[in-house]
């Protein structure tokens, strides 16, 4: 079923209202992925970003894809084969680092919604060309961070952003006290140390502090 890039957009932006955080995760471990699961959807964070990182990321993604509650994506997609792994694996949406012609075209053939990246004036004019309006601000810190992004919301107003890279406790509330943000990517509510040594509810409270986060 194949999916407008509105539409893909438009989808995008409801997966990203869900939460102020969605969870950047490198699973290694594909046993762990469905108590991983649970654990930050019981904090209050549903969508998930799985990265295509590791051998076990795409396993992760259909272990993930059966909890209740849960809406999982594939982050770190590069190339269409990756896209068409990841939506058969179970993804219900895709992540992106940057944006090429031949990603979105692939995601949009097997009807995934795209969260594609961008941090110049001229990426995101031309994904707002092609139909997308709701982006992957990556890298945030190395980019300018939240002052590059209140920047590119005068001209692009009509924009918004989930801003990944860099993001911490520290300074998510820079990024999500803007108008043009609409949630940030964070890797720091599964760290691995607790994933290795499955500490869920060590998992379920930094979900719980992050889901509580103001935007």
């Amino acid at each position: 079923m194949t999916i407008s890039a509105q539409a893909a957009s438009a989808k995008a932006l409801e997966i990203c209202k869900m939460a102020p955080i969605v969870p950047v995760l490198v699973v290694e471990d594909k046993s762990r992925a469905a108590a991983l699961a649970r654990a930050l959807v019981a904090g209050g964070l549903p969508a998930l970003e799985v990265t295509l990182r590791t051998d076990d990321a795409l396993a992760a993604i259909t272990e993930m894809s059966k909890v209740a509650g849960g809406v999982v994506g594939a982050g770190t997609l590069l190339t269409p084969d990756d896209v068409k792994r990841a939506r058969d694996a179970g993804a219900l949406f895709g992540v992106a680092p940057g944006a090429t012609d031949k990603v979105l075209s692939a995601a949009e053939n097997v009807g995934l919604p795209m969260l594609p990246g961008a941090v110049t004036a001229s990426e995101v004019m031309a994904l707002l060309e092609r139909g997308y309006d709701m982006l992957k601000f990556f890298p945030a810190a190395t980019s300018g961070g939240a002052p590059a992004i209140k920047a590119l919301g005068g001209p692009l107003p009509q924009v918004k952003f989930c801003p990944t890279g860099g993001v911490s406790p520290g300074n998510a509330n820079d990024y999500l006290s803007l108008p043009n943000v609409v949630c940030a990517g964070g890797s720091w509510v599964a760290p691995a140390d607790l994933l290795r040594g499955e500490k869920w509810d060590d998992i379920t409270a930094l979900a719980r502090a992050a889901a509580a986060l103001p935007r």
